[in-house]
């Protein structure tokens, strides 16, 4: 298990803290880029890594996104997704919602995306587990998500709340742009997979 944090449920702390929390199972792997006049290149998963672990690959989807799309809150009782921006910048925010975990309520904020492009945007992958809400909204004027997935798709695993939903508290801004699906609540029908 990953460290333990005291549980937080006074919202303003959540959200003072929320840049450097670690939410139980959240994995952040900081990648290296290696430039030279051509441009660079960057590894990003490896099956390998303890982070993804062999056998957890099912689906690996694109998405491109423009200015001020937000998409959220979205999570999962089975899948666990691995998140990777590589053009353009998203603010990508974690809300724990599993009862029995030790950082239960907590949040993470992390912007993602090309730092030479970007101040502030962070070469990362992002381990989402089960339970976890996920939401993002491009920072900049288009963005693409790559997202693999240990699942292939499935509507009975995928849930939603509303991306202004109180549950979560957090702030997209005035211009968010969504879709219907993303201003409803859409609990799953699977089998929630606990925390180990």
């Amino acid at each position: 298990m990953g460290a333990a944090v005291e549980q937080l449920t006074d919202e303003d702390q959540m959200n003072a803290n929320a840049s450097q929390a670690i939410i139980e199972g959240v994995i952040v792997k900081e990648l290296k880029s290696h430039p030279d006049p051509r441009g660079y290149f960057r590894e990003v998963v490896r099956v390998t890594d303890s982070f993804f672990g062999q056998g957890s690959f099912a689906q690996w989807s694109h998405s491109k996104m423009a200015k001020d799309v937000v998409k959220a809150w979205h999570y999962h009782h089975v899948q666990t997704d691995w998140w990777y921006c590589p053009i353009g910048k998203i603010q990508t925010v974690l809300f724990d919602n599993r009862p029995e975990s030790p950082t239960y309520r907590l949040k993470m904020v992390i912007d993602m995306g090309d730092s030479t492009e970007f101040p502030g945007a962070r070469e990362v992958c992002v381990k989402i587990p089960p339970g976890v809400l996920h939401g993002c909204k491009v920072l900049s004027a288009q963005a693409h998500l790559f997202y693999i997935t240990s699942e292939i798709y499935n509507p009975s695993d995928e849930g939603r709340f509303p991306y202004n939903s109180p549950l979560v508290g957090h702030d997209w801004g005035d211009n968010a742009l969504t879709v219907e699906n993303d201003r409803r609540e859409i609990p799953p029908t699977s089998a929630r997979k606990p925390l180990k």
